[in-house]
């Protein structure tokens, strides 16, 4: 399962007043790189949504993730940002988290613990809006699963994106932080940089909004693998394709 708490286009709110959607499609490596992820999906496909209006900007995400036979599971995540003072750089950030996974060849099937978090942001972004930095520090309430209690946390993340290369190249991502009890040292670190190449960017190809590239699940403590082990580093990569609308 791929997460993306929070994306690049939510940084372009804090200046530039425009909506923005895309749609992923990712084809995971996991499996090839690992016997103990034999039982990873290997395709992602994720849709986000930003939108900014005089308050603020609403983001949000669904990763769908496919077995060879039908879907394995969703994720989702919506975020609401109100800005502080108009046209300055704080918000009040507040977020939804969850989903549902299942086990391929089996019926068995899980719901991730979903979680609402509250707190602040700060976010920068370029003149020319091609480079982008937010900052946010947020209350993080665990509701009760399957399996387990709730419990009170905090999570931490930073997003970023650069265009360069004449608009050619795009890096971006973010790095989430989080406290978990049932992990090492309680906390679960996860990142998903990118990078894309954009057609658009070439002599005669404006319209075409598509990019080519790639994305790296890092993460620690995060990844369950078909032993049922949780506290173990992973770098995971993607081979992707993305349609801007």
């Amino acid at each position: 399962m791929n997460l993306r708490s929070t994306f690049v286009a939510l940084l372009m709110a804090t200046s530039f007043c425009a909506s923005a959607q895309n749609i992923q499609l990712h084809y995971d490596l996991g499996h090839s790189l690992s016997k103990n992820l034999s039982g990873r999906p290997s395709v992602t496909t994720t849709v986000e949504m930003f939108k900014p209006d005089r308050w603020g900007s609403t983001f949000l995400f669904t990763d769908i993730d496919y077995y060879a036979d039908g879907v394995a599971g969703a994720y989702w995540e919506v975020a609401r940002e109100f800005n502080i003072a108009k046209g300055g750089p704080f918000a009040a950030h507040i977020e939804y988290n969850g989903g549902t996974t299942s086990i391929e060849h089996t019926a068995t099937a899980a719901r991730f613990q979903h979680a609402l978090l509250a707190g602040g942001a700060y976010n920068w972004t370029s003149a020319d809006f091609q480079h982008n930095l937010s900052l946010q520090a947020m209350y993080r309430y665990t509701f009760k699963g399957q399996n387990r209690g709730a419990f009170n946390g905090f999570q931490a993340t930073a997003v970023w994106g650069t265009t360069f290369a004449k608009g050619m190249l795009t890096f971006s991502g973010y790095v989430d932080v989080w406290y978990d009890p049932d992990v090492s040292v309680r906390l679960i670190t996860m990142s998903e940089p990118q990078l894309w190449f954009n057609f658009s960017a070439l002599k005669g190809m404006k319209d075409v909004h598509l990019s080519v590239g790639t994305e790296v699940e890092v993460s620690n403590n995060f990844v369950i693998d078909d032993l049922g082990r949780q506290n173990r580093f992973y770098a995971i990569p993607t081979a992707a394709v993305k349609w801007t609308f």
